[in-house]
């Protein structure tokens, strides 16, 4: 099995996870920094400036579009190094190497913008600021993956128990707009924090007061941030008691229903997540699991930034962008 045989192979969307055009781009995009990434070593491995031409030493065994596609084969099916090291043949360690220099480039990459091709949101701060120069209503939601539980008498063994999944999970925060595009994901929190603390560890409150103008729609694991900014965030109502009016009943049952059919854009984003394997249950280090899901997010974005949209996006983006940073 040659190396361009696999490689035609793997470029295909349902192994990598994305179209060979959104996969030229991500080339182009990432070759540069993982250059300069490799020349910084390299000279802090050397202790001094190059002093021989640019090309000569040893050569990687996988050129960078390789590296690039094993790391995306990798995020997508959750294959293990040793099967794309078969594939490739090469060793084991040369495909865990191209990993762990292309997975932090792939996280390091932000989320894309809506309309606005070479913008990223990097920042919970960003979000903000986009959502408020473009008037956007976010929707915000938590999801749990599953971990693997860890060494019994571990320091710490129980912060990842989730009382609602009844295992060992960490959770993570997603932002939206209206149509389920991904703003942004992150807040990765032990399972056992509950949704609202790992949003107000991560700033949220603040952000809503500095942005008196940005609005957003939640579930009723936010219910106390709604209570705090009644006139920006809008939660579920409470449900009346068993011996309430008929009538007020049916009334909460028709706004629970409204303001879930607002919100279930969040959950489509959630669901794009899920149909990359490491976030359906991550088998690997705890450590890891925050760039992995920073990675795969971005990749997410990227194909969800491409959707048309039915509203005149805004020419005051640039400056509120410029401003958050």
């Amino acid at each position: 099995m040659t190396k361009k045989w696999a490689r035609a192979a793997l470029t295909h969307p349902a192994f990598c996870g994305v179209s060979r055009t959104h996969l030229g781009d991500l080339i182009e995009e990432l070759a540069d920094p993982w250059l300069a990434r490799c020349e910084s070593e390299l000279r802090e491995r050397r202790g001094a400036e190059r002093q021989r031409e640019a090309g000569a030493g040893p050569k990687h065994d996988l050129v960078f579009t390789d590296r690039l596609l094993v790391t995306l084969v990798h995020l997508r099916t959750w294959l293990p190094h040793a099967a794309l090291a078969e594939l490739y043949g090469t060793a084991r360690s040369t495909i865990s190497r191209a990993i762990g220099e292309i997975r932090p480039l792939l996280a390091e990459r932000g989320f894309a913008v809506p309309d606005r091709p070479g913008i990223r949101l990097r920042t919970l701060a960003d979000v903000f600021a986009y959502a408020e120069a473009e008037g956007i209503r976010l929707r915000i939601d938590g999801a749990e993956t599953q971990v693997r539980r860890p060494k019994a008498n571990r320091p710490g063994r129980r912060a990842f128990v989730s009382g609602k999944k009844k295992q060992n999970t960490i959770k993570t925060t997603t932002i939206s707009d209206s149509q389920g595009r991904l703003l942004w994901s992150g807040a990765d929190r032990p399972g056992r924090m509950h949704d609202q603390t790992a949003m107000r560890s991560e700033g949220i409150a603040e952000q809503f007061r500095f942005r008196p103008k940005v609005t957003a729609e939640v579930d009723e694991g936010y219910r106390g941030l709604a209570n705090e900014f009644p006139d920006q965030i809008s939660a579920p109502p409470k449900k009346p008691k068993d011996d309430a009016p008929l009538g007020e009943q049916y009334a909460w049952r028709e706004t629970r229903r409204r303001q879930s059919s607002e919100r279930i854009c969040v959950e489509h984003a959630n669901a794009e997540l899920r149909q990359w394997r490491p976030l359906q249950r991550y088998t690997g280090r705890r450590e890891d699991y925050a760039e992995t899901h920073q990675a795969i997010a971005s990749l997410v974005s990227d194909r969800s930034a491409r959707r048309p949209t039915s509203r005149k996006p805004s020419t005051e983006l640039v400056l509120a962008r410029q401003t958050a940073c």
